[in-house]
């Protein structure tokens, strides 16, 4: 007897996968968004260097998010030309990139010594982002899964990991091969765009969303790929969901087993890094197919929901108002700072940075809910 309940989701949207977006984009704007930065809770804080924390998961899950909408957006190209499915992920692609990049150069002008508008320089513009790599994944991925099979296409994921562990072995500094300054992404980096067009927020040049460590990031997004392929093809069963929690449990101990050798570690986005977060996204995913299909569990969800039907135009606008809310003077004092020292520090600095992170991620809901009432849904 086939007790497989067929999968069909409602009004043409994953449910659970719209939660699972809408849980990333919430948690990423108060891991991006504390009042202050020092006193910030560890777990909210990314990993100094090598090493793992609650932060260091979200920009992973997002790109597997990606890559599992991308299995059922993807069905649509079976109806269309090879150009125009080309066209239409070049499109996105180059969109994507532009509004990050764009989003860097923000807000275009500053201020001289004499109070004057001037241009900000190229020069100094970030190239390489939180955007950028998403927009090179999708684009990377979106090609492999037009024009090759799952098995291929999870052969190519698992080499991706592997060159690149050659690449950092092969160009490293000999014996600081995975340290801050004598790693392959820093130096391949370095020589294709400057030191001027990497992030500086680590202290000196070194890009953590870098062209380089891009490589082993297409794992997580052919990984979301394949586990919604999984879901569709196996149907809403206790038989799929066991097997994705094995397969998550499996790859977390792989991950583990391989960071004797190789570190776990965000910044270089090393291969074992990519493989823990997939299996613990496969764990995360289960569990809220299991809330959300068997158990139909629905108080709360319409809250993330919100947050996942427009998740990357929410993610701009978060990131765009922090921007404003740096550059808008009131007296000598940032607005940012104006808002935690006067209202959230009162609570203590670490309860306080948290509910500036609160704050701000509400404020961000708010617009997120006020789109989705209105049915406007921005894909970018």
């Amino acid at each position: 007897m086939n007790n497989r309940a067929p999968f069909a989701p409602e009004n043409g949207r994953f449910t659970a996968l719209d939660l699972f977006r809408g849980m990333t984009i919430c948690l990423m704007i108060i891991v991006n968004t504390p009042g202050n930065e020092e006193t910030s809770f560890g777990f909210l804080k990314h990993a100094d260097w090598d090493g793992f924390t609650l932060a260091d998961l979200v920009f992973p899950s997002f790109l597997f998010a990606m890559g599992n909408a991308l299995s059922f957006s993807s069905k649509r190209w079976a109806s269309q030309t090879t150009s125009e499915v080309m066209l239409k992920i070049g499109k996105r692609t180059l969109l994507i990139f532009l509004v990050g990049y764009l989003m860097y150069w923000f807000p275009f002008f500053s201020l001289d010594d004499n109070a004057h508008l001037i241009l900000s320089p190229f020069a100094h513009t970030r190239i390489m982002g939180v955007l950028q790599r998403i927009a090179l994944c999708y684009g990377i991925t979106a090609i492999l899964v037009y024009y090759l099979n799952k098995d291929r296409i999870l052969i190519i994921g698992i080499a991706s990991l592997i060159f690149y562990w050659a690449i950092l072995v092969w160009f490293g500094e000999p014996g600081q091969e995975y340290s801050k300054t004598g790693n392959a992404v820093l130096s391949i980096d370095s020589f294709l765009f400057g030191t001027n067009h990497l992030y500086h927020g680590e202290g000196f040049p070194f890009d953590p969303e870098g062209l380089l460590s891009t490589l082993p990031a297409l794992f997580n997004v052919i990984c979301g790929y394949l586990v919604g392929n999984f879901i569709q093809t196996k149907g809403l069963t206790k038989k799929m969901l066991t097997q994705l929690i094995i397969v998550g449990i499996g790859m977390s101990i792989i991950a583990y087993d391989w960071d004797l050798f190789f570190p776990i570690n965000k910044k270089l986005w090393t291969s074992p890094y990519a493989v823990l977060t997939v299996g613990l996204d496969c764990l995360l995913l289960t569990a809220i197919i299991y809330c959300t299909d068997f158990r139909k569990m629905k108080r709360g969800t319409e809250f993330f929901l919100a947050f996942g039907k427009n998740p990357l135009t929410i993610y701009v606008l978060s990131e765009i108002g922090v921007t404003l809310m740096w550059l808008i003077p009131v007296g000598d004092t940032p607005l940012y700072s104006l808002i935690y020292d006067h209202i959230f520090a009162h609570a203590g600095t670490y309860i306080g940075s948290l509910l500036f992170a609160l704050w701000w991620m509400l404020m961000c809901w708010v617009v997120a809910y006020i789109l989705d009432r209105k049915k406007i849904y921005i894909k970018l």
